[in-house]
């Protein structure tokens, strides 16, 4: 057992050093030539983040993999040599907050900071502002782990009465475990209501931290994810459906390019008037929002440009731009299909699982189960993929809302082209909702990750908390997630075949 526990540890430690190899790849691929040999500190918040947010991922399979560690232990001090999970998990997450409320948020207000003032202003005004948000979630924070802070678990009072050994074996069935002939149900199994009691503790501040937390991301995720878990697959196959069917003629691009020139030269009027508003003082609420209306625009004007680029490959090199590009969205039907029926499985296991009481099936934990038969670590791999898909559905549906919806804040990832600032966002809204990835996945699969250290958090203290709990106990989140998916995909079903237009509407100040 102790060589079981020591790799388990080794891999932790190699696939720790891996995630972090890899987010300096991403940013490194992703970051905007503007940004190159400079913007540090956001760039370690970066990377640290999104290493945090994939850890915090993958520490759930290692968690139940910790709990096998020592399940057929043959000596009672095996256990004390597994990982210490829930401390690591009370870490991990107690790091995910400060990041998510307070080092994300002064890393933005520090790179958005005017770059007419020095260093040390910049950093002033950051943390003038940050201070703010501490004292405010600090008073919000004490106010309610003091007033509310509290577990209130349901307990029952349960006897038998003792009865004599019997000597026929016989006498013992599922019908009759007592052994008593007259009563043929121990007094244990028909305690009445009158015995349940409430037991009341007062949780850890830590604790208390992370479930606060959770339900931030939880709205979030319910939001997000159950747009994403329908968009994320569906948009990948839509956009095999709208694809270019063939190469276009010149006299066609020219004629494309031409009014994509003049939407640009709208564009940078529209910036151009913003900007002096800007200077004049006049960043209102109106003001704002035609800056957001004006960033979709652009984005969805990039989008066009990309396309045409599609439709004619210039170069030497055209035919086999083409080509590649046939490929690609070849790919993107393939991986929407694949997609569809992760999506299809999550929802499905949702509403059996989850929703229905009691459950018709376990559904994908006996799946996980017997993949885990097949070869140790298939099921555990899995596992996590369906955690991670989770995630991705979550940043698909923020995408896809950001798109459509003006009041949220669009901060696209593109290849060689993100800015610091859009990179912190999305770094943001990731750990926030890695979150209520995490605590989901624990309870939809809460058969197959059972006994571990997730489950006394995320499944006994979080769902018992004072005011939080009926969240919980009526699957609000669950059934929010359910509905919104349904929502997309009756959105899909009627505007999904159209192709989008871009709006052109500008509320400019005169």
């Amino acid at each position: 057992m102790g060589d079981f526990n020591l790799a388990l540890v080794i891999v932790a430690i190699v696939v720790t050093v891996l995630v972090f190899i890899f987010n300096v790849y991403l940013l490194i691929n992703y970051q905007h030539p503007d940004d190159a040999n400079q913007a540090y500190f956001p760039k370690f918040v970066v990377v640290f983040g999104l290493s945090v947010a994939a850890i915090s991922i993958l520490m759930l399979p290692a968690d139940v993999a910790n709990r096998q560690a020592c399940s057929n232990a043959i000596y009672n001090g095996a256990c004390n040599l597994t990982l210490p999970m829930k401390t690591l998990w009370l870490v991990v997450y107690i790091v995910d907050a400060v990041l998510v409320f307070l080092v994300i948020p002064f890393a933005m207000f520090f790179y958005e900071g005017d770059q007419e003032k020095s260093v040390g202003k910049r950093i002033k005004s950051a943390l003038l502002w940050c201070g703010t948000s501490v004292i405010v979630c600090g008073l919000v924070l004490g106010i309610l782990y003091g007033v509310i802070g509290k577990v209130d678990f349901t307990v029952r009072h349960l006897s038998s009465s003792a009865n004599n050994f019997p000597n026929d074996w016989k006498t013992f069935s599922s019908g009759q475990p007592c052994g008593d002939s007259t009563n043929h149900q121990c007094s244990a199994y028909t305690a009445n209501a009158a015995s349940e009691s409430t037991w009341t503790m007062r949780t850890t501040f830590p604790e208390y931290v992370v479930a606060l937390a959770t339900i931030v991301g939880s709205v979030l995720f319910s939001i997000f994810g159950g747009v994403g878990i329908v968009s994320l697959p569906l948009g990948l196959i839509f956009s095999f459906i709208r694809r270019p069917k063939a190469v276009i003629t010149r006299s066609q691009y020219i004629k494309e390019a031409t009014e994509l020139g003049k939407k640009a030269k709208e564009l940078k009027k529209a910036a151009d008037a913003l900007r002096q508003e800007e200077k004049n003082g006049a960043k209102g609420r109106k003001w704002r929002k035609n800056v957001k209306a004006v960033e979709k625009e652009l984005l969805l004007l990039e989008e066009d440009v990309k396309a045409l680029e599609e439709m004619y490959p210039q170069g030497e090199k055209a035919e086999t731009s083409w080509a590649l590009t046939v490929i690609g969205y070849l790919a993107k039907l393939v991986l929407g299909v694949l997609g569809l029926i992760v999506s299809v499985a999550w929802i499905a296991h949702i509403i059996i699982y989850l929703l229905i009481d009691p459950p018709l099936t376990s559904f994908l934990n006996e799946v996980f189960i017997k993949l885990d038969d097949v070869w140790g670590l298939l099921g555990t791999a899995a596992f996590a993929f369906f955690c991670f898909y989770l995630l991705l559905a979550v940043i698909a549906g923020a995408m896809m809302l950001g798109l459509r919806l003006v009041f949220i804040t669009i901060h696209p990832m593109k290849w060689g082209a993100t800015l610091m600032n859009s990179f912190l966002f999305n770094v943001g809204l990731i750990l926030l909702c890695s979150i209520s990835v995490i605590q989901f996945c624990a309870t939809a699969f809460g058969y197959y990750a059972q006994a571990t250290a997730a489950q006394e958090i995320f499944g006994h203290t979080l769902q018992s908390l004072r005011g939080i709990k009926y969240l919980y106990k009526y699957n609000v989140f669950q059934i929010a997630f359910v509905v919104l998916a349904g929502l997309t995909f009756i959105y899909y079903a009627i505007f999904g075949w159209r192709k989008r237009k871009p709006s052109g509407r500008f509320q400019l100040a005169t």
